[in-house]
């Protein structure tokens, strides 16, 4: 469908994309992702032929697209930019049927015959825009704008798509409804996307390939697991980050990781159980830390983790409930470590005692994913131990992990050393 051929753009005498080939075949969703600068915005200016390449040859169904007239162009490749700022005031039914522009004569009246009327309303439809119909599109918000935007470019019924940033200026409820949207056309109706896009994690989890631009070039291409790989991620971004799956999802999903400090100092104590730590345990041990866990059930796949990565752990017999020895073992953890980690556990009667060791931390981060009470099964006592040590510390979901864990083992550093007895 696209094939770029030793691209070279430059812009300003500063070469952006230099010598860039790759092939994007019919049906797939291809996410461009990449630094700031890398040229993802210049490669889809490219492909729809509104920039000119210094050389190489940009092809649309096997021609290149420097021979399509502008109106041929884009009866096969619609756009979204990134900026959705319109220079006319004209009602959004107008905006969204300005993408059938590519298929009117000179003889077409001023909004179609039937077919691009049905068209229209078919794509305000899908993007749930049709209640703007009538408003002014200077009078909609930047989200509403974007989502208006994508209707105009499903009016224009073109075989391909191109996204440049197309959750920008969306909150993170419309950025999965978008990134649905975008899904649906292409497995149910066979489009072809090219999508610019900031955040990896979503990159990962709704794209089928991935080109990872950086330099000029592109330095990865693929599926995403295999191009969003640390090593690459480090080469590109200049930053190290963890990638691991999403204990949901099971997509691959990337958290950039803090600057190591000369091996970063602290030692961290992390209660999960269930899968539910697994995760964490990768970062906080690729941070720099020292990390132990527990207790944990043999057979439980935080244990596995945990061995894999070589780290503390605190163990009790399969199916078994901790017991008093492995509970004073957990506390004995918590009380030499900086900060201690509640994971987004389940707590029943058998694991209770892991809450109860808890409350010897001196510095406690709580990873709240879930409700306490849709994971709550052993009643008021864990309730009551659940909110202690929220009020004593400090609840961030996931991906704020880090950040509470560095603060938390600051904080640690200054507290006053134990009186002597």
């Amino acid at each position: 469908m696209i094939r770029l051929d030793n691209v070279t753009v430059e812009l300003g005498g500063n070469p952006i994309l230099d010598g860039v080939n790759t092939e994007i075949r019919d049906g797939r969703f291809v996410g461009l992702v990449g630094p700031n600068g890398a040229g993802k915005t210049t490669l889809l200016r490219a492909i729809h032929g509104v920039l000119k390449p210094n050389s190489g040859v940009v092809e649309l169904d096997g021609d290149p697209v420097s021979a399509l007239s502008s109106r041929e162009a884009s009866r096969r490749v619609a756009v979204v930019p990134q900026d959705t700022t319109l220079s006319f005031d004209f009602p959004v039914e107008e905006v969204v049927a300005m993408g059938r522009h590519p298929y009117r004569t000179r003889f077409s009246g001023p909004t179609g015959d039937d077919a691009d009327r049905e068209r229209v309303r078919a794509a305000m439809e899908r993007t749930e825009v049709g209640h703007l119909a009538d408003r002014s599109i200077a009078a909609v918000s930047g989200g509403e704008r974007q989502r208006v935007l994508l209707a105009r470019a499903l009016a224009q019924d073109a075989p391909a798509l191109l996204l440049d940033e197309p959750t920008a200026s969306l909150d993170i409820n419309h950025q999965v409804r978008t990134l649905e949207l975008v899904r649906e056309l292409v497995d149910d109706d066979g489009k072809t996307v090219v999508a610019a896009i900031h955040d990896l994690n979503l990159a990962a989890h709704y794209c089928d390939e991935l080109r990872l631009l950086a330099g000029g070039g592109i330095r990865a291409s693929g599926d995403p697991e295999a191009v969003l790989a640390e090593d690459h991620l480090e080469a590109a971004f200049d930053t190290r980050a963890v990638v691991s799956s999403h204990p949901v999802t099971g997509s691959t999903y990337v958290t950039a990781l803090p600057e190591r400090a000369s091996d970063r100092e602290g030692r961290v104590h992390v209660v999960g159980g269930g899968g539910t730590v697994s995760r964490l345990l990768y970062l906080l041990s690729a941070a720099g830390y020292e990390v132990s866990v527990g207790a944990l059930n043999e057979g439980d796949s935080d244990l596995e983790t945990a061995r894999s990565l070589g780290l503390d752990a605190v163990t009790e017999e399969p199916f078994a409930p901790v017991g008093d020895a492995a509970r004073r073992e957990v506390e004995s953890r918590v009380r030499e470590a900086d900060a201690t980690v509640l994971g987004d556990v389940e707590v029943g009667a058998g694991n209770l005692a892991n809450l109860r060791a808890a409350r010897e931390a001196d510095s406690m981060v709580v990873v709240e994913e879930r409700p306490f009470d849709e994971r709550n099964y052993a009643g008021s006592e864990a309730a009551a131990l659940y909110g202690e040590l929220c009020e004593r510390g400090r609840v961030v979901g996931p991906d704020d992990l880090l950040s509470a864990v560095v603060e938390a083992v600051a904080a640690s550093d200054e507290s006053p050393p134990p009186r002597a007895e």
